[in-house]
């Protein structure tokens, strides 16, 4: 049963987030807030670093990165949100185990945009593979680590039902 679970809210919440209506009023505008915060980060070290929608620029350099659905972090939320309503535990563990999820996974993802950014200034070809391999991966590996220390923090499942244990004799 929670692997059914897994599969229909995984496939509700990706059609969902298809949708263009969807993409206009909350992805787009998500994605233009993380763009912000990954300027705000990177104008720290180097005060060119300009945000424009959802592309970084760099205005001394011209080099820019755009920040395209599948590189928000979006999609390793839906997986990990598909993981944690299928796994039996309480609206309150869910939630924490939502906030924990969503703020790491976007953490790195601020890591992999800044380091992208550089990346791509630095050497292109690296961009390309450390883009399509290396952060993918990653990504969907925090969010499965996200989850099992999700899953290890639950409390113990309650005892089952007393009369259906076995008694054992003195």
């Amino acid at each position: 049963m929670p692997l059914l679970i897994f599969a229909v809210v995984l496939l509700t919440l990706f059609a969902i987030e298809l949708l263009e209506s969807v993409q206009a009023a909350v992805i787009q505008p998500f994605t233009g807030v993380i763009a912000q915060t990954s300027a705000i980060l990177l104008q720290l070290f180097d005060s060119s670093v300009q945000a424009e929608g959802i592309v970084l620029r760099d205005a001394a350099t011209g080099a820019a990165v755009s920040i395209r659905p599948g590189c928000n972090g979006v999609e390793a939320m839906i997986v990990v949100m598909a993981a944690i309503a299928a796994t039996p535990a309480g609206w309150k563990y869910q939630l924490m185990g939502l906030g924990l999820g969503f703020a790491a996974i976007q953490a790195l993802n601020l890591v992999r945009i800044i380091s992208l950014f550089y990346l791509l200034q630095w050497n292109p070809v690296w961009f390309e593979w450390a883009h399509l391999y290396l952060w993918q991966a990653l990504i969907m590996l925090d969010g499965l680590i996200v989850y099992l220390l999700w899953v290890r923090m639950l409390p113990p499942p309650a005892t089952r039902n007393p009369l259906s244990t076995p008694a054992v004799s003195p």
